[in-house]
């Protein structure tokens, strides 16, 4: 359990940073900007103009990359624990595999 709490910790960091660094590649490549642009060709609205950062802002995402990551330790550890039981139940029933280590 706690080797997989640590490792599905690590994962979720990752994904963290991941997200982050995609995000600003994005931004900085001025996709945001293009879809702005290209939305409001199609919307075509004077009062109302169309932002995607209302909906894609760079707290917003991290934060839900956060959530996303809190549910991802809970889920994995409790995951790689149940396996981790049911592999030490069924080899202790059929027997798993004996190995010895010795030092010559």
């Amino acid at each position: 359990m706690k080797m997989s709490f640590l490792l599905s910790v690590a994962l979720g960091i990752a994904g963290v940073v991941m997200v982050s660094v995609l995000w600003m590649i994005l931004a900085g490549m001025g996709v945001f900007d293009q879809v702005n642009g290209l939305v409001g060709q199609i919307i075509q609205d004077g009062e109302n103009t169309f932002d995607i950062m209302d909906f894609l802002g760079f707290g917003r995402v991290v934060s839900l990359a956060i959530v996303v990551g809190v549910i991802d330790v809970i889920l994995m550890t409790a995951l790689a624990t149940l396996a981790a039981f049911l592999y030490n139940v069924s080899s202790s029933l059929v027997g798993g595999l004996q190995l010895t280590l010795t030092d010559d």
